[in-house]
């Protein structure tokens, strides 16, 4: 950051009074400029027929990571719910609408700055397509998984705590919640 977004004058590091952190504080008008993490809202839709289920998956048609595959999700907006936003990215991204469950999975992902949290939900219907940020999207049952090709770790441990739960279903378990922290840069999930 170089310039005040209030007063457009220059800006410096400094940690200011009271405070234990650098921040940016403008050298004018003293207003302090602090960055928090951003929100990665999104959801894990399923569709479960004759006991078995399949997730839809979507190949991202932007970077990072383009020509992978994740689950629908993306930045949370101001003056939206997190399952507003869960709801809103399922529908940009896959162009499918959903019933959305419990929270599943927060992923902290500080190196980025970003909180990560999915969403259990349920496909409404197989009326799905790639929306404008996708290149295709696709049901895949557990062993079709491109794991190999999976975007980003946080989509990889939530696709593996939700097929965890699901194998624990049929002898009496349920679904959980899940938290995990991802303190270093990986493609895949140790």
């Amino acid at each position: 950051m170089k310039f005040c977004s209030e007063c457009a004058h220059p800006v410096s590091l400094q940690v200011p009074p009271d405070d234990n952190r650098p921040r940016y504080v403008c050298n004018h008008c003293g207003t302090i400029h602090y960055q928090n993490p951003k929100m990665v809202i999104g959801s894990i839709p399923a569709w479960e027929e004759d006991g078995d289920v399949r997730i839809l998956l979507c190949k991202r048609a932007i970077e990072p990571r383009r020509g992978y595959w994740t689950l629908p999700a993306g930045f949370m907006e101001n003056n939206e719910t997190t399952s507003e936003a869960a709801r809103r990215e399922t529908l940009e991204e896959a162009g499918a609408r959903v019933e959305l469950h419990e929270l599943f999975s927060l992923l902290n992902v500080p190196h980025v700055h970003q909180v990560h949290m999915f969403y259990r939900a349920t496909l409404l219907d197989l009326d799905y397509e790639a929306g404008i940020e996708s290149l295709e999207v696709k049901l895949f049952s557990e062993s079709e998984i491109p794991w190999n090709d999976i975007a980003f770790p946080t989509v990889a441990h939530t696709l593996k705590f939700f097929f965890s739960d699901r194998a624990k279903l049929k002898e009496g378990g349920t679904y959980a919640f899940h938290s995990r922290d991802i303190l270093k840069p990986m493609l895949r999930p140790e």
